[in-house]
């Protein structure tokens, strides 16, 4: 699936199942609550944190799916089309990080 494809699916599926989009606001703090749930589980897999009984059943997959959704109806909101976005910020990076990395000694 394309970003844009994405976009439009997600689109279809808030004015149909989801009735309409929440505010820009709302689906900000949304937003946060979810990569919010990812940090949860990232601690917990990949750092020193352990998991409660309560978090034995999470699903990063699913909770990455959660924050590219929030992700995309607030592009969907504001007009942002998500691959021309990606493919410009890509672009800013090639010019600017053209040599940072490989000249960056931690990465060695």
């Amino acid at each position: 699936m394309e970003i844009k494809q994405a976009q439009h699916l997600v689109d279809n599926w808030i004015k149909t199942t989801g009735i309409r989009y929440f505010n820009e606001l709302t689906n900000t703090a949304m937003l946060m609550e979810e990569v919010g749930e990812v940090a949860r589980i990232m601690a917990r897999q990949y750092g020193e944190q352990s998991f409660k009984q309560s978090d034995k059943e999470v699903n990063l997959a699913d909770e990455m799916a959660d924050v590219l959704f929030v992700l995309i109806c607030l592009a969907n909101q504001t007009g942002i089309d998500l691959t021309d976005a990606l493919e410009k910020n890509l672009q800013k990076k090639s010019i600017r990080d053209a040599d940072r990395h490989q000249n960056n000694e931690k990465l060695k």
